[in-house]
């Protein structure tokens, strides 16, 4: 593709001196290959320009960049930009990287993110399409093999990845929009059809600062990123629905309301059992009743919401229905591990927000005869105030509760045990999170159930500059079979 055509739409300072092809549209200069494009973006961790040279070195035609810069090479083309860099970056891609799939859904909000989009992507294909989802737990296709991503990759790798996806047959694509992915412009350019909207809580106040500044980023999925004709699917029983719709009405989107509340979608009456919950929803001003096979109010949530966004792309269809007693749930997401031989049960979640971790206690309450045991800890370099506040509702909520680490990164991991101990006395402290783990389903008597709660799915330890490779479901079961094994001897 031309180098102009991909610069359409960008503002620059001058035009380039000559149109020339370009092979590729490269963010990390170690993905640079002959007759590439490399945007040197000066991002919040690092400055783009400092790799320039090593870009060049291995044969980018081009480079995209703002602010001060002296070139050096006169056999490459430099532009200078002016505007948001992010904004260019995404439109950028967008112009390269085509196709992409023609349908694709976004949800946003605190919690629920990662199970409403793979929701959304296995009803997607029970209806005969080929689909996707790409957030948290990575990229998941029915065509192509598993890959891990940020929860809102790049523009650059999102148009990859969602090129790729188009090339493979694939028709419809659900996304996580992250608050971070918003505000940097990581969705712009995919002419989104769909947005959701979970509920709003409490995190990532270490990049937004205030809880108005967070909001602010997640509204913008449907003050600019979402396309005017489109719908969105919004939950009427938060305190933020009058002003997401009121948003949404400012650019002619049609909302569709789900809930207690909701209009489209209502909740009518929820009861838990012991493989999940027994449902009566109003679809349309039709009632139907469902068996959910997952625990937890915001499960039927999270469903409600996915079946709007279906109907919002699809229209309704009896398949819908039939299919959701069969529904899985994402991985990680209050995942039943196993059960020991007394029969108590053992649960990973990656709940790691006091909202989320509320919820999950408040649920598994109701499926919990005996004790019900918590283990959790709290991210480094991240929102240290909800660190008390987490510890707070696993002492008010939980019989037993085990404080370990979960990703301290580059703080000191005890500091924030300290934190979080400091408002939940009544917690064991085991650092070493494996151990934790052992230590908690060791003590599980008949009717306990433990929630094991922060990490999900993910597949490693963050301290300081290191991964350390585990798996809370992993340990988990490691841990179950060593006390079956024991109890036989």
């Amino acid at each position: 593709m031309l180098l102009s055509q991909i610069l359409s739409g960008i503002e620059t300072i001058e035009a380039p001196a000559k149109d020339i092809d370009i092979t590729s549209v490269e963010l990390n200069s170690k993905n640079v290959e002959a007759g590439a494009l490399f945007i040197a973006l000066n991002g919040t961790n690092s400055d783009g320009r400092k790799y320039i040279p090593d870009a060049v070195a291995k044969g980018a035609a081009a480079v995209l960049y703002d602010g001060d810069y002296e070139p050096t090479d006169k056999k490459v083309i430099y532009v200078k930009t002016t505007g948001d860099m992010r904004a260019n970056i995404a439109l950028a891609a967008a112009n390269f990287y085509k196709p992409i799939p023609h349908y694709i859904s976004a949800v946003t909000g605190t919690n629920g993110k990662t199970s409403i989009a793979d929701f959304t992507r296995q009803l997607m294909t029970v209806l005969g399409y080929h689909s996707a989802s790409i957030g948290t737990i990575g990229v998941v296709c029915d065509v192509m093999e598993k890959e891990d991503t940020l929860t809102t990759p790049d523009s650059v790798t999102m148009h990859k990845i969602l090129k790729k996806m188009a090339q493979k047959g694939v028709d419809y694509v659900s996304l996580e929009a992250s608050s971070v992915g918003i505000e940097q412009y990581r969705l712009d350019g995919l002419k989104i059809k769909v947005a959701g909207f979970t509920n709003f809580t409490q995190d990532h106040l270490d990049y937004h600062k205030t809880m108005a500044n967070y909001l602010k980023a997640k509204e913008q999925l449907f003050s600019r990123v979402m396309e005017a004709d489109g719908t969105a699917v919004l939950n009427a029983d938060i305190k933020e629905y009058d002003e997401l719709a009121k948003i949404c009405g400012q650019r002619g989107i049609k909302v569709m309301s789900y809930g207690y509340n909701g209009k489209d979608l209502r909740l009518m009456s929820r009861t838990p059992h012991a493989a999940g919950q027994s449902l009566c929803v109003e679809i349309e001003g039709r009632s139907h009743n469902i068996e959910l096979p997952l625990i937890g109010e915001f499960q039927a949530m999270n469903v409600l919401c996915a079946v709007g966004m279906v109907m919002a792309l699809h229209g309704f269809s009896g398949k819908i229905i039939d299919y959701l007693p069969h529904i899985k749930g994402a991985a990680g997401r209050l995942d039943l591990v196993g059960r020991l031989a007394n029969g108590a049960g053992v649960y990973v979640d990656y709940a790691h927000t006091p909202d989320a971790l509320e919820n999950v206690l408040k649920t598994m309450r109701h499926h919990t005869q005996n004790k019900l045991w918590v283990v959790f800890g709290c991210g480094g370099d991240r929102d240290k105030l909800k660190r008390p506040i987490m510890g707070k509702i696993a002492q008010d909520l939980a019989d037993k509760i085990v404080v370990t680490d979960d990703n301290p990164r580059t703080e000191d991991a005890k500091e924030i045990r300290r934190q979080i101990l400091a408002e939940c006395p009544r917690a064991v402290e085991i650092g070493d999170r494996i151990e934790a783990i052992n230590y908690a389903v060791s003590l599980l008597g008949a009717g306990d159930m433990l929630v094991i709660a922060g990490k999900g799915h993910e597949n490693g330890q963050k301290i300081g500059d290191l991964v350390i490779p585990m798996n809370d479901i992993d340990e988990a079961a490691k841990a179950i079979e060593k006390c079956k094994n024991k109890a036989k001897h």
